[in-house]
């Protein structure tokens, strides 16, 4: 089983609110709540597939990380900042193997498309 993300505070101030109202108003923000998502401009057009590029058989660990983008131009590269520099950092100082690390990075792109495409994205 996969630990669940834990709320962020203004997801706990809302439930917080949310118990403090009654039964009518509770209603209310709820249909307030599905009005304010039907205009939000992140759920205005369906997800787009990844345009996935194949991967050539020698590859830089930077051409993949620039493959991976042009494959995923959806998702907010500064959200695998964090991430996609600590594998490059594994690679170039700590010598991991090139494949491993690409292997590495595409998981890690098709799981931040997947979170994405689930609405779980943070």
């Amino acid at each position: 089983m996969f630990p669940q993300p834990q709320p962020s505070r203004e997801e706990r101030r809302l439930l917080r609110l949310w118990r403090a109202l009654n039964s009518t108003d509770q209603a209310a923000l709820l249909r307030f709540a599905e009005f304010l998502s039907l205009d939000s401009p992140e759920r205005a057009e369906p997800l787009a597939e990844p345009d996935r590029v194949p991967r050539p058989a020698e590859e830089s660990v930077i051409a993949a990380i620039r493959r991976l983008s042009a494959s995923y131009p959806m998702i907010d590269k500064d959200r695998l900042l964090h991430q996609t520099s600590g594998l490059m950092t594994q690679h170039v100082l700590q010598g991991r193997a090139a494949a491993e690390v690409i292997d590495e990075l595409e998981q890690l792109f098709e799981n931040h498309y997947s979170q994405l495409r689930s609405g779980d994205a943070d």
